[in-house]
């Protein structure tokens, strides 16, 4: 049987569990046959109703957590884009027969993102399993000592609940500390400052995302020249931070001395070989003579560069690619490339989390990337960065950081 000869609508609604769809917003979009029956709800009053209008707290009850402990999962599995599975929950519900009547009912709740192909959250998974009568019918049979211990395993799944609070907590304080010093870390712009650039770091979407993704603008010694760059650490948190900042700080120096951007990497390399955390890192650098209308450039492993000419042609910059930073035990010459760019040319650099997705070749992203720029080639840099992270990051947020220079030459 094929997917098309396959009744998806009947199977859910058939599905043993209590399953039902939320909306981003926590609307109900749909209820399976099993959650109505077990919740004594009709789909008249659960279909297109706000989750907690439907199912609030006990009024009843000044302790109860249920209506927050849910929001706050739900709200945390659109955001992130991330399954949550939580603790053992009480979460009393209001009889249907008798209005003002509070039945005590314990739940253990999995909620998952249902995503778009642009990976943005659109519906949420939210499947239930009652054990309240597993509950009731083990301490009615089992005596005290069993209402103990089932009293005792509610208030560890509810400890450990609020541990897992603290922790993700804790990983959000690190990211908004990782991000401030990344900010601080990044150049200024005061170098380049005789021409059109535009600059953007969008950090990815959840608390356990801040990469080592880095820019650079460098103004180059003799001529009308800048250096370029863009590079991606491998890691997360502030460990990832710091070495972005050691090596973006190295190739800025080294880049002002270097012949070339391929010596440049030489030396950034051998420099990544003795910095903890600065393995497998990706960088590529360009130099751009304004004078001779030539760029010359070099990359680690990294997404080669896009450079948009004045006809609309989009030339990718991959004639020059090498392995990431310290891939190799005795570093070799890296290569280097150059090319000719006419007056009005814009020249992009970025990381692959403008581009790359889930289960999909990196192709298409890069095809994207150019249809976007041609699209919109006639407009300033910061026109320009604005409209292609518009287009091009799902729009429930981007699942890596992402870096973006524009140059117009």
């Amino acid at each position: 049987m094929t997917d098309a000869e396959i009744d998806y609508a009947a199977v859910f609604k058939g599905l043993p569990g209590m399953v039902a769809l939320l909306t981003p917003d926590l609307v109900y979009a749909d209820a399976n046959e099993e959650f109505l029956r077990m919740s004594g709800r009709t789909r008249e009053q659960v279909v297109g109703r706000f989750l907690f209008d439907v199912f609030p707290d006990n009024p009843n009850d000044p302790a109860a957590t249920g209506m927050r402990n849910l929001e706050t999962s739900l709200r945390r599995v659109t955001t992130t884009g991330e399954r949550d599975t939580m603790a053992l929950q009480r979460y009393d519900v209001e009889s249907t027969t008798c209005p003002g009547k509070w039945e005590q009912r314990y739940w253990s709740p999995v909620n998952a993102p249902v995503l778009d192909p642009d990976g943005k959250v659109v519906l949420l998974v939210h499947r239930v399993e009652e054990v309240t009568e597993l509950i009731r019918a083990r301490g009615s049979s089992g005596g005290s000592r069993t209402r103990v211990l089932e009293a005792e395993l509610y208030t560890r799944a509810r400890e450990l609940q609020e541990v897992n609070e603290r922790l993700r907590s804790a990983h959000a304080r690190e990211r908004e500390v990782a991000l401030v010093l990344q900010e601080a870390m990044l150049p200024t712009r005061r170098q380049g400052a005789g021409h059109q650039i535009a600059v953007r770091y969008r950090p990815a979407v959840g608390s356990l995302n801040v990469c080592g993704d880095w820019y650079d603008v460098v103004d180059l010694v003799g001529g009308n020249r800048i250096g370029v760059s863009v590079g991606d650490i491998v890691g997360h948190g502030l460990a990832a931070a710091g070495v972005m900042g050691q090596l973006r700080s190295a190739l800025s120096a080294t880049s002002r001395v270097a012949d070339g951007p391929a010596e440049a990497l030489d030396v950034l390399g051998r420099y990544a070989n003795v910095v903890d955390g600065a393995e497998s890192a990706t960088v590529v650098t360009t130099f751009v003579d304004f004078d001779r209308h030539i760029i010359t450039y070099s990359s680690a492993g990294h997404p080669p560069p896009a450079l948009v000419h004045p006809d609309g042609r989009v030339e990718f910059l991959d004639r020059a690619t090498d392995p990431p930073l310290d891939a190799r035990p005795d570093p070799i010459p890296r290569p280097q490339a150059s090319t000719g760019f006419s007056r009005g040319s814009t020249l992009v650099l970025y990381t692959d989390g403008l581009i790359e997705r889930r289960h999909e070749d990196i192709d298409k992203g890069l095809a994207r990337l150019a249809d976007s720029l041609v699209r919109h080639q006639a407009i300033d840099p910061e026109a320009l960065a604005d409209a292609v992270l518009l287009e091009l990051l799902p729009h429930g947020g981007a699942t890596d950081d992402t870096a973006l220079i524009i140059v117009r030459l």
